[in-house]
């Protein structure tokens, strides 16, 4: 019971987390008027920091899948 909350609160932030990411261009994000912004120069440390919590979250909802699909498969 533990680990699916765990899976849904770190799905909702795993959701959020790439919502706040800036699009790159080329996909849908020009369609809705991404593509106009002008990048000034590279990643900023905010950036940066984004990008690394997200890998983080990403890491922990994928482990939290694995425990689940072997308690599953073991209980």
């Amino acid at each position: 019971m533990g680990f699916s909350i765990a899976l849904l609160a770190f799905s909702g932030l795993l959701m959020l987390l790439v919502l706040m990411h800036k699009g790159k261009g080329g996909g849908l994000s020009d369609m809705f008027g991404g593509g106009m912004q002008s990048s000034v120069g590279g990643s900023s440390v905010a950036e940066r920091n984004l990008d690394r919590l997200t890998v983080v979250v990403a890491l922990a909802w994928f482990a939290i899948i694995v425990v689940l699909g072997l308690l599953m498969k073991f209980d």
